[in-house]
């Protein structure tokens, strides 16, 4: 995973335990919302390609609510 996918996942993840929202619809949106700030904060360029990172962070779902399964 790049590096930039691999931040923005950390986000997600934070604002995940934050919100309480820990079903899939919730995890997509919380993603673009990320992918959206990163780009506004100027973390991410048009050289950038969102729909591959947010594919990349979309495949790492099933890993994301294991973790919260397990109550981290």
């Amino acid at each position: 995973m790049e590096p930039i996918a691999e931040e923005i996942l950390t986000l997600v993840k934070k604002k995940m335990a934050e919100q309480a929202a820990y079903d899939r619809d919730a995890y997509k949106e919380l993603v673009e919302e990320t992918i959206e700030y990163f780009r506004e904060k100027g973390k991410l360029t048009d050289d950038d390609n969102d729909e591959f990172i947010e594919d990349q962070l979309m495949d790492m779902w099933g890993a994301v609510q294991g973790e919260f399964a397990k109550g981290k």
